[in-house]
């Protein structure tokens, strides 16, 4: 059997700082060393994680936090009221959001204080939308309506009929792992919207564009195609759902123990990984599918 990887595939530059600040946590022995939520979208690698120590803190339980311990913020960030509320307890606070959320954060906050209405193209309850959501509505000085939520192409249309953007200054983001197709749809429809200005601003993460484009070439080259990562991970559901369309055999799995018999027929098979799976698990599998 040929096994051939995608040429960019695994950890993204977020995703590895994440983990790289949980790490260096873990290692210099703290009380208790927590992540604010799932550090992660990959069970895998918070299963390790979890094996040296590393717990998750839901936000309902950070009252119980005591001077000495340690919390990680994840890739993903958080509203800063949350951040606030953390750092009062007098914890260790390790802000480990992605600098690209970073730039959107301060970027939904910046415009809406200019007066812009924020229209975030992203997936409902997401860690990323809910922090820049946070951004928004804090710098909104208690006002409503400066932030809109959309999903799809149909939210948009229907967040235009409704009347509420009519005439006003308007600007677009996107959370990092959105769809660029769907961006792209729904920015269209901004376009056309009878609004006072529209600035756009594509904020989806080159790393999502890159595994897209290597799953391409490489469903010219294979019989099968192997889909490593979270089933919660929003880039790695969207790695599987385009190879489908490029590929009669395609797998979906978060280790090694999962990848079907079934690809021992085929002669040559593709590997490929979303953002946020560990190099370990990719060699695992990989070594795996070289012993069908």
């Amino acid at each position: 059997m040929k096994i051939i990887r995608a040429k960019v595939l695994g950890y993204c530059m977020g995703v590895r700082r994440a983990v790289t600040s949980a790490e260096s946590a873990l290692e210099k022995k703290a009380s208790r060393v927590f992540t604010l939520g799932p550090l992660i979208h990959n069970p895998v690698a918070l299963n390790a994680l979890s094996s040296r120590g590393l717990e998750i803190l839901d936000a309902d339980k950070i009252d119980s936090l005591k001077s000495g311990d340690t919390v990680i913020i994840r890739a993903h960030g958080v509203p800063p009221a949350l951040e606030r509320k953390l750092r009062k307890t007098g914890c260790t606070v390790v802000n480990a959001t992605c600098p690209r959320v970073l730039i959107s954060q301060k970027r939904a906050a910046e415009y809406v204080t200019q007066g812009f209405t924020v229209v975030l193209a992203g997936d409902k309850n997401h860690g990323e939308v809910t922090g820049i959501a946070g951004y928004a509505e804090e710098a909104s000085d208690g006002k409503t309506g400066f932030f809109h939520l959309v999903e799809n192409k149909s939210d948009s249309e229907k967040l235009v009929e409704s009347g509420v953007l009519s005439q006003k200054k308007v600007v677009l983001l996107s959370q990092t792992t959105f769809s660029p197709k769907e961006f792209e749809a729904i920015s269209q429809v901004l376009k056309n919207a009878p609004l006072s200005s529209l600035e756009v601003f594509n904020t989806i993460c080159p790393a999502t564009k890159e595994r897209q484009e290597a799953l391409f070439e490489l469903a010219k080259e294979v019989e099968g195609i192997v889909v490593i990562g979270g089933k919660e991970s929003a880039n790695t559901k969207r790695l599987f759902l385009s190879a489908q369309n490029l590929c009669p055999n395609v797998a979906y799995i978060e280790s090694a123990s999962e990848l079907p018999t079934s690809f021992a027929s085929l002669s040559s098979v593709g590997i490929t990984a979303g953002a946020s799976t560990p190099d370990s698990v990719i060699e695992e599998v990989e070594a795996r599918l070289s012993s069908l």
